[in-house]
C-alpha cells in the first residue's frame, strides 16, 4: 500500500467499493440477544473521491431493520483514516474513529467516555471482513461485537 498522504481516500479503499451482500453475527447486547443475521453493504465514491460513503444495513428476525451510514476520508497531513459513522441507534459519535492501513487491514479506534470501539475491514479471499470490537471504561481487553463477511452482489 502506497503511502497514505499522497492518495485520495477513494484509491485507498478502492477495494471495497461496490454492493456486498453476506451476514453479521452479532454479540448479545442491549439491543438483542446474540444472532446472526443477514446484512448488506455498500461503499460509494463521493467529494471527487475525498470521501468514501458506507451504507449499512441489516433485517431483524421479527421485520425491524438497523442501518449506519459512514463517511470515510483521510488526513493530508498525516496519512490517517477518517470514519465519521452515525447508526440508527441514534448516539451521535463524539469524534471520528482515527485510523491507517497495516498490510491490507484498515484499523480504526473511536475513544469516548463510554469506551474504546475497534474496527477492521479487510479483503480476505475475495470477501469484505468487518470486524467490531469495545472496550468499556478502562476494561484491559476488547470484546467483539461484531463479524461480517461478505461477497460481491
Amino acid at each position: 500500500m502506497r503511502d497514505q498522504r499522497h492518495v485520495s481516500v477513494a484509491e485507498s479503499l478502492e477495494p471495497f467499493l461496490g454492493r456486498w451482500r453476506g451476514s453479521a453475527e452479532l454479540a448479545a447486547s442491549p439491543s438483542g440477544p446474540a444472532r446472526t443475521v443477514e446484512a448488506e453493504v455498500v461503499f460509494t465514491k463521493a467529494a471527487g473521491g475525498h470521501a468514501v460513503v458506507q451504507s449499512y444495513r441489516h433485517l431483524e428476525a421479527d421485520g425491524s431493520h438497523f442501518e449506519g451510514h459512514g463517511v470515510f476520508t483521510v488526513d493530508p497531513d498525516h496519512g490517517d483514516t477518517f470514519w465519521y459513522y452515525v447508526d440508527s441507534i441514534g448516539k451521535p459519535p463524539e469524534a471520528p474513529a482515527r485510523g491507517h492501513w497495516d498490510g491490507g487491514t484498515l484499523t480504526l479506534e473511536r475513544h469516548s467516555p463510554r469506551g474504546t470501539s475497534r474496527h477492521s475491514f479487510r479483503i480476505d479471499g475475495g470477501e469484505l471482513v468487518h470486524s467490531g470490537s469495545l472496550r468499556k471504561g478502562t476494561a484491559p481487553e476488547f470484546t467483539r461485537f461484531l463479524s461480517a463477511r461478505f461477497r460481491r452482489a
